[in-house]
């Protein structure tokens, strides 16, 4: 008779999942870092004008870019 032992694929599973889990947020980190840094790059760009034109100041670019 074969004897399975489910608690050690278990744990398998639950470390894969785990793992998983922490590229899944580092990639999630990482997309919503570089989404942050467009948008600091592409207000920094705007003239004082196109800023006051959207009601935006300079200083407020990183506030604006922040995620939420």
């Amino acid at each position: 008779m074969a004897a399975y032992d489910l608690n050690r694929n278990y744990a398998t599973a639950h470390t894969a999942n785990r793992i998983g889990y922490y590229i899944v947020s580092a990639l999630s980190a990482f997309a919503t870092w570089n989404d942050a840094r467009k948008t600091r790059q592409a207000l920094s760009a705007l003239s004082d004008r196109e800023l006051e034109d959207i009601g935006l100041m300079r200083g407020d670019i990183d506030y604006v870019s922040r995620d939420f």
